[in-house]
């Protein structure tokens, strides 16, 4: 098995993970997303993120709430298939499924001291915002790579086969 692949964890060994980090004085950064199709963007985005502590965690959308989020044809990539490309990230320290639609309960249970999301999102609109300030941490966002999102891939690649089948 390859090493990476260690960094997908269970809920339960992702909570232990995390007290074993901040045990040792470390700061743990929590974001989530559905990540269907890896692209540049995420990559920027995940990376910038790990700059804001020493230990990066990726809530990753189920394929169930991906499904009840963006509609029955998506995801496009099983959950596993997008947790081990966000594994094989440097950057990435560790991968957590979670089956809700959105991250609070997962948010609550990990306890995370910095919580990340793109600046697409107003900080009053982040999911578990108020939780993570009210434990005395903080909540940031990152800017996101213009012209790039997964739905944008998707829609041009619709368009390359209609193109074709013309």
């Amino acid at each position: 098995m390859e090493e990476y692949l260690l960094k997908i964890k269970s809920q339960t060994a992702m909570k232990e993970a995390v007290e074993r980090v901040k045990g040792a004085g470390k700061k743990v950064v929590f974001t989530n997303g559905c990540f269907d199709i890896l692209h540049q963007g995420h990559v920027r985005y995940l990376s910038e993120a790990k700059k804001c502590g020493d230990y990066l965690i990726v809530g990753l959308n189920s394929d169930r709430s991906v499904r009840n989020i963006k509609g029955k044809n998506r995801p496009l990539m099983s959950e596993g298939a997008r947790a081990e490309l966000l594994a094989a990230l440097c950057f990435v320290d560790g991968v957590v499924i979670f089956d809700d639609e959105d991250p609070l309960a997962i948010i609550k249970y990990l306890q995370p001291q910095v919580l990340v999301k793109g600046a697409d999102w107003a900080q009053d609109d982040i999911i578990g915002a108020e939780l993570i300030r009210k434990a005395g941490g903080e909540v940031k966002t990152i800017p996101l790579v213009p012209d790039i999102s997964t739905s944008g891939i998707i829609r041009r690649i619709a368009d390359l086969c209609s193109v074709r089948n013309s």
